[in-house]
């Protein structure tokens, strides 16, 4: 399997657990059924999990209207981690265990001068999921010995540039919805 330690070439920051598999449980439908996780489409303002302040639910409420429910853990470590961690958590999305994953290539970490780390990050398809968000984390704890805390950023977070340096700007103590 190809490493994401090994990606030097120009504009390939990430290496997606689907360009490194073919099976059809990587970011697949099934997961939804296996782990009893609402699909995006099906998701209402009832399902969004408490939040801190209306900031956070404001945000929230943004990631439903615009169907953008994804979110990922996001594991930092040395390059050795990272590429030891790596295939171990592709084999997790292609047995339904995880839905997908991704992870700096060297190119990205050479071109991220905000990360002093290498980053993996584990995707959930519905972060208001809150059972199923645990669940991944519970995994990474138990299988892989993740002890350090974690962060758990939304796609729509992502999106709107919230991170360490921005998230007072947009009503948020830290640049992540969940951490733990």
């Amino acid at each position: 399997m190809q490493s994401p330690l090994s990606i030097r070439e120009e504009e390939q920051y990430w290496l997606r657990s689907r360009d490194v598999s073919d099976s059809p449980m990587v970011g697949g439908d099934q997961y939804f059924s296996e782990h009893g996780v609402a699909r995006p489409e099906a998701i209402t303002v009832d399902d969004l999990p408490p939040a801190e302040n209306e900031a956070v639910r404001e945000i929230d409420r943004e990631a439903l209207e615009e169907n953008l429910p994804f979110g990922k853990w996001q594991l930092t470590g040395s390059a050795e981690r990272i590429d030891e961690l790596w295939p171990e958590l592709v084999s997790d999305a292609e047995d339904g265990t995880l839905w997908a994953v991704k992870a700096m290539t060297s190119f990205g970490y050479a071109n991220f001068p905000m990360y002093d780390e290498y980053i993996l990050t584990v995707y959930t398809p519905n972060y208001f999921d809150r059972p199923d968000v645990g669940r991944v984390r519970e995994h990474l704890r138990d299988e892989y010995k993740v002890t350090h805390e974690l962060y758990y950023k939304p796609d729509i977070y992502t999106r709107k540039g919230i991170v360490g340096e921005t998230a007072e700007e947009f009503g948020l103590s830290v640049p992540a919805r969940y951490i733990d």
